[in-house]
C-alpha cells in the first residue's frame, strides 16, 4: 500500500491556502478553544498568581492589534516609526471624544478611531518619500512630542491633564462592563485584524511593502510607486494603533496623556523586533513577551518580600534594568525575534527523528 508522504498540490488555490494540513487547523482549533476557555480557568489562576490573569489577557489583545500595525510599516515596508505611542492616544482620543461629547455608539466611534488615527498618520508619514532609516525615526519622533503636547495642552478637547472618562462600549442595550465581556470583545478584534494583516501581506500592495523594504530602488524601476505605498503601510499602520486606541480607551475607560508617552512607543518598536521583524507571528509573540515579562518579574519578588521586607522596593527599582538586560540577550543571541525561533521548533518537529 502506498502512502502520501509531503504536500502535493494540484492548483494554485491549494498552494495559497494558509492552512495547508488538518494538523495545523487542529492546533488552530485548539488554541481558539483555549483563548474562549481562558475565562472559567482564569480566574481561579489568576488569584493563585496574585494578579489579574483576563485584564492581562485584555491588555495583551489590545497591544497585539497595534503591533501587527507597526509590523506591516517597520517589519514589511522597512519604515522605523518611534510615534505609535501618540498615534494610539489620537484613537484612544477620538474614540472618547465622540463617545462622550457627541454620544455616538461603540460600533461608530471605534472605526473613526482608526480613520482618524490613519490621517494623521499619513500627514507625518509624508517625510518618508525623502527620509528612510534613522532620519524617518527621528521624524516621526517628532510627531510623537507634538501629540504628546497636543493631547496635554489641548484643554478644550482632550481635558488637559485631567484626563477623559469615557463610558463602557456598548452594542445596543449590552454593555462590555466586566473584564470578561470585555475579554471577548478583544478576542474577536484580535482574531480579525490577524486574519486581516495575514491577508493583506499576500496581496499585491503587501508585496510591494516588501519590495520597498528590501531594495527600494529596484521596486521603483519595475514600477512600484514608493510614495503611494509609503503613505498607504502609514495610513494602514496608523489605522490599525488607532482602533488599538479605542479599544484601551473603553477598557480603561479613563484617558489621561500618559498613557501614550514615548516609552509607549518604544514598547511597540520593542514589541515588534523582539517578536520578529516582517513575520505576522512576530507581533503576537512580541506583545506577549513585553506585557508578560513584567508580571513573571514580579513574581518572585512578591514571594521573597516575606523573607527579605526591602526585597520589592530593591527589585522595583531593578527590574527596569533585568527588563532591559533580557531584551538586550534576546537581540545577541535570537535576532530574527522570536518568530524565527518558532519556525526552528516547528521545522524540527517537522523532520524528527530524523536528521535530513
Amino acid at each position: 500500500m502506498a502512502y502520501q508522504c509531503g504536500l502535493f498540490h494540484e492548483s494554485y488555490k491549494q498552494d495559497e491556502r494558509l492552512y495547508q494540513t488538518w494538523w495545523v487547523r487542529g492546533w488552530l482549533i485548539f488554541l481558539l478553544v483555549f483563548l474562549v476557555s481562558v475565562p472559567i480557568w482564569g480566574q481561579a489562576v489568576g488569584s493563585a498568581l496574585n494578579t489579574n490573569l483576563i485584564n492581562l489577557f485584555v491588555i495583551i489583545f489590545i497591544y497585539i492589534i497595534g503591533a501587527h500595525g507597526l509590523n506591516l510599516l517597520t517589519g514589511f515596508t522597512g519604515q522605523i516609526s518611534l510615534g505609535h505611542g501618540a498615534f494610539m492616544g489620537v484613537g484612544a482620543y477620538t474614540a472618547g471624544i465622540l463617545a462622550v461629547r457627541y454620544h455616538l455608539p461603540f460600533y461608530v466611534t471605534l472605526p473613526a478611531a482608526g480613520l482618524v488615527t490613519a490621517a494623521v498618520g499619513m500627514v507625518f508619514g509624508t517625510p518618508s518619500l525623502r527620509l528612510k532609516g534613522l532620519y524617518l525615526a527621528i521624524a516621526t519622533m517628532a510627531a510623537q512630542f507634538i501629540l504628546d503636547y497636543a493631547m496635554r495642552n489641548w484643554d478644550s478637547l482632550t481635558g488637559g491633564s485631567s484626563g477623559l472618562n469615557v463610558p463602557f462600549a456598548a452594542i445596543g442595550k449590552f454593555e462590555f462592563n466586566t473584564d470578561t465581556r470585555f475579554y471577548y470583545l478583544a478576542l474577536v478584534m484580535v482574531i480579525l485584524f490577524t486574519w486581516i494583516t495575514t491577508n493583506i501581506v499576500r496581496t499585491r500592495p503587501g508585496r510591494a511593502f516588501v519590495a520597498i523594504r528590501d531594495r527600494y530602488l529596484a521596486a521603483e524601476v519595475i514600477g512600484v510607486n514608493l510614495f503611494y505605498y509609503r503613505i498607504m503601510s502609514f495610513g494602514i499602520s496608523s489605522f490599525y494603533v488607532g482602533i488599538a486606541g479605542g479599544m484601551w480607551a473603553y477598557y480603561i475607560t479613563i484617558i489621561s496623556d500618559e498613557h501614550f508617552t514615548m516609552w509607549l512607543s518604544v514598547q511597540y518598536l520593542a514589541m515588534c523586533i523582539i517578536g520578529g521583524l516582517g513575520h505576522v507571528k512576530g507581533a503576537i509573540f512580541g506583545a506577549i513577551f513585553m506585557v508578560a515579562l513584567p508580571e513573571l518579574l514580579r513574581i518572585p519578588s512578591e514571594m521573597l518580600s516575606g523573607v527579605y521586607p526591602n526585597m520589592f522596593e530593591i527589585f522595583g527599582t531593578l527590574q527596569q534594568g533585568v527588563f532591559g538586560f533580557i531584551i538586550m540577550l534576546f537581540l545577541i543571541f535570537e535576532p530574527d525575534g522570536l518568530a524565527a525561533r518558532w519556525l526552528t521548533i516547528r521545522s524540527y518537529f517537522k523532520l524528527w527523528p530524523f536528521s535530513y
